[in-house]
């Protein structure tokens, strides 16, 4: 089903792309650009794009504006940056975890433990380094265009086995990981068997025990129920990931600089509004998690579990040592 919707949906996209390109009058044509998202509607980051295609409507007359697939209903992130890049799809929103093995320079954001707190995460994506990450995306071959940061909150571990109160815990345990060598790097360096695998075959593989668990924010646990197939949520802190929304570089390139502009504007102001949506939904998945039976622990030892990521931090790190202290002296 998912396969036919992808093909439905790139289909139409690559048509109306020809013709766009075929004949400029259409320029002044209404326009509607396709984004997709893997979480549900009211989804914090889901809502912060629907909201974008709002301000675009209200500041074209309606000549531009957005239509949201959310639910993974044209795919994985995977499916989604693949669509992107051809212009199938215009807007996306993608964890940078997926995108280090594009951009190397971002898997420095998908270090363990790279970020004190959110409000570190934060000044970084707000200041230079943030707009010089997304630059460097832009001017990539990835074809893809750099809008904006989101929040992702912090990522944990949960599994249907035991709560985690150290590393001997995680030993033995299969964690689903997104598919980026340092994320599982990083699990196998705390104990655990770290299982790259896409979010969209998360819920089969703890359905049939391919995997005892994965790791995510407590509103991705708290929407796709996940406290069905592993109850046990500890709070490891060991990934503090923000999540990009990227633009179709192919579609970009056939707007005209007054589109672009206006896009960008409310690409950032999005990036402020997600992040207070982002806070009261934690607050609320939080509370729900543990009303359907969730069992949260806070993880005593976090020093040891800082400690045992040094290899990664060795083996993907070295080479921007100065990237790394740029972020570690942002205060």
């Amino acid at each position: 089903m998912i396969k036919a919707r992808i093909a439905l949906a790139t289909a139409g996209a690559l048509l109306a792309a020809t013709a766009f390109a075929s004949d400029p009058a259409l320029a002044q044509q209404k326009i509607v650009l396709k984004a997709t998202d893997v979480h549900p509607l009211g989804y914090p980051t889901v809502e912060a794009v629907v909201q974008m295609g709002k301000k675009l409507e209200a500041a074209t007359n309606g000549r531009l504006s957005i239509q949201m697939y959310p639910s993974m209903q044209l795919g994985g992130e995977k499916e989604m940056i693949e669509q992107a890049q051809v212009g199938a799809l215009a807007i996306a929103r993608i964890s940078v975890g997926p995108m280090g093995p594009i951009v190397p320079e971002l898997n420095v954001f998908n270090l363990p433990f790279m970020f004190r707190d959110d409000a570190h995460m934060e000044k970084v994506i707000d200041g230079p380094i943030g707009d010089e990450m997304l630059k460097k995306l832009s001017d990539s071959k990835a074809n893809l265009i750099g809008l904006c940061w989101m929040n992702a909150g912090t990522r944990n571990v949960y599994n249907s086995k035991k709560p985690i109160n150290s590393i001997e815990d995680l030993k033995g345990l299969k964690i689903r990981m997104m598919g980026n060598p340092v994320f599982v790097d990083t699990m196998n360096s705390l104990g655990g068997n770290g299982v790259a695998m896409g979010f969209d075959q998360l819920i089969n593989a703890m359905q049939t025990g391919v995997v005892d668990g994965a790791e995510n924010n407590y509103p991705t646990y708290e929407s796709g129920q996940h406290y069905r197939y592993a109850r046990y949520y500890s709070k490891t802190g060991h990934l503090m990931i923000p999540e990009i929304l990227v633009f179709s570089k192919k579609i970009w390139e056939g707007l005209s600089k007054e589109d672009q502009t206006l896009i960008s504007k409310v690409a950032k102001e999005a990036q402020q509004e997600e992040r207070k949506l982002w806070y009261d939904r934690e607050n609320e998945s939080l509370k729900k998690m543990v009303e359907a039976g969730a069992q949260v622990n806070d993880v005593k030892d976090k020093a040891a579990f800082q400690a045992a990521v040094k290899p990664v931090w060795d083996k993907y790190g070295g080479q921007y040592a100065d990237l790394i202290k740029r972020i570690q002296d942002v205060k």
